[in-house]
């Protein structure tokens, strides 16, 4: 049991007690937004805020860039999204749930183009463009900004991409020596799943009537 216990801890022996604690912290507020989007719930943003703002100080104290730009912008995203998912009109969401137009997938890739250079230029700067985890980091925060910038705009496609992202974080946080996170990642990963199931059924329904 020991040996398990080390295999997924063991970088944790480095880490301060505060750091441990404001990680799990952030997972378990995490772990709340992802379950209220896909409730279409709008505390998705206010627990997606905490968590993100604690991610962005460790991150920034771990070194990791790519990761540490991904939550401030989830961080500006979810002003963005709380705002767009507030707005009414005769006391009905002025923004449903709903499938991307044309110009939205436009949109969508000038996004994904436009985060991949933008995060090569950060860490190329910074001297951390150094190995493979650059290059996966880079693909993954281009995933993540295009899955924030369409839920916020309450797009069913959203999940694909979260599930994408989720998929390669899992065993990438891992490596990086971030376990709790890595299984946040595993938990977000189903969360996403039933998430584009719920929200596809309550497409359907708004089609209907």
């Amino acid at each position: 049991m020991s040996e398990i216990f080390e295999f997924f801890f063991l970088e944790y022996k480095t880490y301060s007690t505060i750091d441990i604690t404001l990680e799990i912290i952030a997972v378990i507020f995490g772990f709340s937004s992802v379950w209220f989007s896909k409730q279409n719930n709008i505390l998705v943003f206010p627990t997606g805020m905490i968590s993100t703002s604690i991610f962005v100080y460790l991150l920034l104290k771990w070194g990791l860039l790519g990761d540490m730009m991904i939550n401030i912008y989830y961080f500006i995203m979810s002003v963005y999204g709380w705002y767009i998912w507030t707005r009414k009109n005769d006391q009905k969401s002025v923004t449903q749930i709903s499938k991307m137009t044309l110009i939205e997938n436009k949109i969508a890739g000038f996004i994904f183009i436009a985060t991949l250079f933008f995060v090569y230029f950060v860490y190329n700067t910074s001297g951390k463009w150094v190995n493979w985890v650059a290059y996966v980091d880079t693909f993954t925060t281009a995933i993540f900004f295009v899955g924030m910038w369409l839920m916020a705009k309450r797009k069913i496609e959203n999940w694909v991409f979260w599930i994408i992202g989720d998929i390669i974080s899992i065993p990438l946080y891992f490596y990086k020596g971030f376990t709790f996170t890595s299984f946040q990642y595993l938990g977000f990963t189903f969360i996403a799943i039933f998430g584009y199931l719920a929200w596809k059924k309550n497409l359907n329904r708004n089609q209907l009537t």
